[in-house]
């Protein structure tokens, strides 16, 4: 059980630190092959190489998810939590699909990318990154909020003055979201936008509020990103 635990959860022992290195590469390699496996006219003998290699990755995660789960702790809290659904995510759809009909095989593949994110697992910087969104996110929420109530206003704004000139494009407020989202996220994509005067002023104001939605949470976070670094060092 030591020895097992210091393999797979202790990444500053040798043996753990090989064995987390070993799995992000397995990660990537993984990636890369199911994106190959997208090119048309690949050969059977390319195609049998690739799923030899996805049938090695799938056996890898397997192991690995059943040896995270015997070596923690407590076993349910492991198998629910975040880290632990990912783990679980690399490799189940492999056997969903082996077990479905040609046309479901596609869509289930896809989840195959949720690999990536067990690399998460192995980010120091991720980890900062948790510790920093837990210090705002009572200010995240409540910022949400706000920029929900922020969008539908500038959905019902934009809709008084743009559905007489342009009822097909301003049908209706659920209609004109689109071109409040795109608005207030300063991306404007250009196939919603006012044609009246009023409709133009009132993008104006708009869009200075959007500048704020977009800077507000970035301060908070990078604020939180600083202080969650200070106390790391201090706590090393």
């Amino acid at each position: 059980m030591l020895s097992a635990r210091r393999l797979i959860d202790n990444y500053e022992s040798k043996s753990g630190k090989y064995f987390s290195i070993f799995i992000q590469c397995l990660i990537v390699a993984s990636l890369v092959s199911f994106s190959i496996s997208t090119i048309p006219d690949l050969t059977q003998s390319q195609k049998g190489f690739l799923h030899a290699f996805e049938v090695f990755s799938v056996i890898v995660f397997t192991v690995e998810y059943l040896g995270r789960v015997y070596v923690a702790k407590n076993k349910l809290n492991f198998i629910f939590s975040f880290y632990g659904l990912i783990d679980l995510l690399a490799f189940l759809p492999f056997y969903i699909a082996s077990g479905l009909d040609l046309r479901a095989l596609r869509v289930v593949r896809l989840f195959q990318v949720f690999r990536v994110l067990k690399l998460l697992r192995y980010s120091k910087a991720v980890a900062r990154f948790s510790r920093a969104f837990r210090m705002v996110k009572e200010e995240l929420v409540l910022f949400g909020v706000t920029a929900l109530i922020l969008l539908y206003l500038a959905a019902v704004g934009i809709y008084y003055f743009e559905n007489t000139a342009q009822s097909e494009q301003f049908k209706s407020i659920f209609h004109s979201l689109w071109w409040a989202v795109t608005t207030l996220t300063t991306v404007g994509y250009g196939d919603m936008y006012p044609v009246t005067l009023g409709g133009r002023v009132f993008t104006f104001f708009v869009l200075l509020i959007g500048l704020g939605v977009v800077a507000i949470p970035t301060g908070l976070v990078a604020s939180a990103l600083s202080k969650a670094r200070l106390e790391e060092m201090d706590d090393n």
